[in-house]
């Protein structure tokens, strides 16, 4: 979201574009309309969430599922306070936790819309979770099979 400045009759307003409309072949721009503010004026905006150091989140290195329940907050704030994003640190994050609104350290002078503690995201188990006795199970199962693969070719071949 950027702020333009438009001269009008020799005075200097600052506006945001609220809705561009544009030519359905070409594409150019056919028509804006912008919404003018002063110091005061508070707007809703949807503000799209980013997660970072996914890798490093013990939850999702064990298997965990980042489920993203909101990938943008409506948040209130000044125009020219509006963050371009709100990124979501996933370091310490474990299996069955959960990321809501009030865990968040918003940009100064935004808020959310709704006095909600809405939920962000979750790190959910994976459907399908091996233990670690199953793991060396199926592994030596496996070998078992390739020993006994071998050992038939080997026969094939003496033959």
């Amino acid at each position: 979201t950027q702020i333009f400045a438009v001269d009008l009759e020799g005075s200097n307003h600052q506006v945001l574009a609220r809705d561009i409309q544009f030519h359905p072949v070409s594409e150019r721009p056919l028509h804006i309309d912008f919404f003018r503010f002063n110091e005061n004026t508070k707007i809703t905006m949807e503000i799209p969430v980013v997660f970072v150091n996914e890798d490093i989140s013990p939850g999702l290195k064990r298997g965990g599922v980042l489920n993203i329940v909101r990938r943008e907050i409506e948040l209130s704030c000044s125009p020219l306070k509006i963050p371009q994003e709100i990124e979501i640190d996933l370091e310490g994050t474990e299996i069955g936790e959960s990321i809501h609104i009030t865990a968040l350290n918003l940009p100064e002078g935004t808020e959310p819309i709704t006095d909600r503690d809405f939920t962000i995201a979750t790190v959910a188990a994976p459907t399908v979770m091996k233990t670690e006795e199953e793991e060396a199970q199926e592994a030596a199962e496996s070998e078992d099979s390739e020993s006994e693969a071998t050992e038939g070719v080997a026969a094939d071949a003496e033959d």
